[in-house]
This record gives structure tokens, C-alpha cells and sequence, in this order.
């Protein structure tokens, strides 16, 4: 994994999310989810494009199921975006990398 994404979890989604000083875009996934480790590389690039402009972060469904229950995740591959603890929009499923960046872009 990137050393531009981070792990987020339940107990630090609010400081490392809501509370950023960037927009996030965060990957709800999990590790048996094909579709989640076929976006995991397009996910990886756009981290590194957008280094310095958003935070990505990556949060295990399976290990957190109170967070994604509050943002109405219930298909994976999830990405929703946040900004200033809002979020901004979200995409569902292995979307192409065009998509993942005009979500981005909105949040920009």
C-alpha cells in the first residue's frame, strides 16, 4: 500500500476524516471483495497524483462495521469523498480511475 493512504478505523475515522484539514476520499472495502482489490491499484494512483491536495484513507468493512453502517455503505468497493466533515458524493463498485478523479475533483 501507498505511504499516501492511511488506515482509518472506527475509533479514529472522525480525527483522521471529518476533522481534516483536506479533502478524503475513503475505500471501504474488504479483503475477500475482488471488485475492492481490482480498484486497490487505481486507488493507489490517484493517491499519489493527488499527494498534497487530499488524504486517502482505507477502511476494512469487516474490522469496522459501525462507520460504513452510518454512510449507508452496502455494496464494496464504496469511495465517498469528504470535505470539511461532509461528504461530498460517493461512487459504488470497480469504477474506472476517469470517474474516481472527477469525484476527487468535485471535492477540490
Amino acid at each position: 500500500m501507498s505511504e499516501n493512504i492511511v488506515n482509518v478505523t472506527d475509533s479514529n475515522f472522525d480525527e483522521m476524516v471529518l476533522k481534516a484539514d483536506t479533502p478524503v476520499l475513503v475505500d471501504y472495502w474488504a479483503s475477500w471483495c475482488a471488485p475492492c482489490r481490482a480498484i486497490a491499484p487505481i486507488v493507489e494512483e490517484v493517491s499519489n497524483e493527488y499527494d498534497g491536495k487530499i488524504r486517502v484513507a482505507k477502511m476494512n468493512v469487516d474490522e469496522n462495521p459501525s462507520t460504513p453502517g452510518k454512510y449507508g455503505v452496502r455494496g464494496i468497493p464504496t469511495l465517498i469523498l469528504f470535505k470539511d466533515g461532509q461528504v461530498v458524493d460517493q461512487l459504488v463498485g470497480a469504477v474506472p480511475k476517469t470517474q474516481i478523479t472527477e469525484l476527487v475533483d468535485k471535492g477540490l
